[in-house]
Parts: C-alpha cells; sequence; structure tokens
C-alpha cells in the first residue's frame, strides 16, 4: 500500500512489514505502508540470544513491526531489527496501523456515498492527513471535537457526512472540553478564595465515571479549566457543575468570575 505523506521511512522508525521469505540467515519482508520497498532481518536482529530454528519465531505472511536500522542508498531495500521493538511499542505501533486501515476503509465508504471519483478521494485523503497528521485523527477529532473540521479550515456539503460517520464508527478515548475562567476578587484573602473555588471544581472530578478536572494559572486574572469525559453529554454537564461552582464561589465571597469556552 503507497503512503501519500512519506516516500521512505528514517531509520529509527517502527515500520509495519510482512514476511515475504524466509531464509537460514534471517527473513525477507514487504512494508505495508511503502509500495516498492522491502527489508530484511538478519537472524541477529530476529530475537534476543541464540536463534535455533528462525522458523520457529518467523513465519510467511505474518505481519510484524520492525525498527529501521539502515537504509541502502537507493531507498528501495533497508535493514530492519525485531528485536529492538519492546513488547508495548509493538502493540501501539500495530494499533495505530490498524486505526489507519480502518480510517482509510471509512473514507471510501464515504466516498461511494457521495460518488467521489478517485482523484476527489485522493485529494481528500491527503489534505486530512495533512491537517490532523494522520486520517484516522481526523475522524477522531471530529467524533470528540465539535468543529475541529471547519476550524482546520474544511468546508463543503460533505463535513456533515464525515462527522456522522466518524461518531458512528469511532470511539473516541475522551472527550476534552477547555475554557477560560475569569476570577477577580478585592479581599485579602482573595487568593485563598480563589484556591478554594478552583479546588472544589476539581473535587468533581470521578476516576469511576472516568472524568478529569483540573485548573491552571494562566496568569491572572485567568485560569485555564481543562475537563475529560467518556464522551459529550457527561462533558457538557461537568462543565455546567464546574464553572457554576466556581461562579457560585466567587459571587457568595463578594468577587467577579466568569466563564468561557475555548
Amino acid at each position: 500500500m503507497s503512503n501519500d505523506i512519506k516516500n521512505t521511512p528514517n531509520e529509527g522508525e517502527l515500520v509495519v512489514a510482512t514476511i515475504k521469505t524466509v531464509k537460514q540467515n534471517g527473513a525477507y519482508v514487504d512494508l505495508d505502508e511503502y509500495e516498492g520497498i522491502e527489508g530484511f532481518i538478519f537472524i541477529g536482529e530476529i530475537a534476543s540470544g541464540w536463534v535455533k530454528n528462525i522458523r520457529g519465531i518467523v513465519r510467511e505472511g505474518q505481519r510484524v513491526i520492525c525498527k529501521v536500522m539502515r537504509t541502502r542508498r537507493d531507498g528501495t531495500s533497508m535493514e530492519l531489527s525485531l528485536k529492538s521493538v519492546s513488547e508495548e511499542r509493538r502493540r501501539a505501533r500495530l494499533q495505530e496501523w490498524k486505526n489507519e486501515q480502518r480510517a482509510q476503509q471509512l473514507l471510501k465508504v464515504l466516498a461511494d456515498k457521495l460518488s467521489w471519483g478517485e482523484d476527489t478521494l485522493a485529494e481528500q485523503k491527503e489534505e486530512l492527513t495533512e491537517a490532523f497528521g494522520t486520517l484516522y485523527t481526523a475522524f477522531e477529532e471530529a467524533a470528540m471535537q465539535e468543529g475541529s473540521l471547519e476550524n482546520a479550515g474544511f468546508e463543503g456539503d460533505w463535513l456533515q457526512a464525515f462527522i456522522e460517520l466518524a461518531v458512528e464508527n469511532i470511539i473516541p478515548p475522551f472527550v476534552e472540553v477547555r475554557g477560560i475562567l475569569t476570577l477577580s476578587i478585592n479581599a485579602i484573602d482573595g487568593v485563598k478564595t480563589i484556591q478554594e473555588a478552583l479546588s472544589a471544581a476539581e473535587e468533581l472530578a470521578n476516576p469511576e465515571e472516568e472524568t478529569e478536572v483540573k485548573c491552571f494559572y494562566d496568569g491572572a486574572p485567568s485560569y485555564r479549566l481543562e475537563l475529560r469525559a467518556p464522551d459529550f453529554k457527561i462533558a457538557e454537564s461537568l462543565w455546567e457543575q464546574a464553572t457554576s461552582m466556581v461562579v457560585d464561589h466567587m459571587t457568595k465571597a463578594g468577587g467577579e468570575a466568569s466563564a468561557q469556552r475555548e
């Protein structure tokens, strides 16, 4: 599968590869994300320690995550390492690849629904990837953050269909809401009052419900409020509770307070 953003991976990068041929001295692989580029994993890079039977570790057709060690001058072949990739990094990189495959399938579904041609599909894929880093991130942001596509400069009738597809198929790890609290009070213990108001808001966090509430000092009179929740409904409710609590606490103490979403 071709990669529209990068032509070849960099040394040190983790790549997704499929074992093509297993030899006594190593294994030849095809790089899944880079068309026309192959790699070779020397037997010494297959696993730590002595490898008695290489076929007991890798087999034809197996998908693996490798680290790029060296690239030949022509860029069409590279030396890879399997043993240099920890299990944690292997799982994370493989999940990233699976997410991107899923995102490409979703975009193809959208293209079929809207009768896009191949050129339009390729153009939208490239623009979304350039704007969000990965195509999956574009879908994830659309599902998590209202207005994310418009804020990135996209427009058109296809946006609503894209968002609906994202919401239906992408389950975000969390929804994040941010805003600015403007707090002021003319009193000797004013700083303490503000701290108490912000602490009260932070106490709304509930680990069992997977919600977080954090307040940060941005420079008087501004304070940043960041919320995380499993979905939009909970996030919106949490925002209302947190800001109301801060405003009530400040006004009862004789101060002023306002909240504005970012």
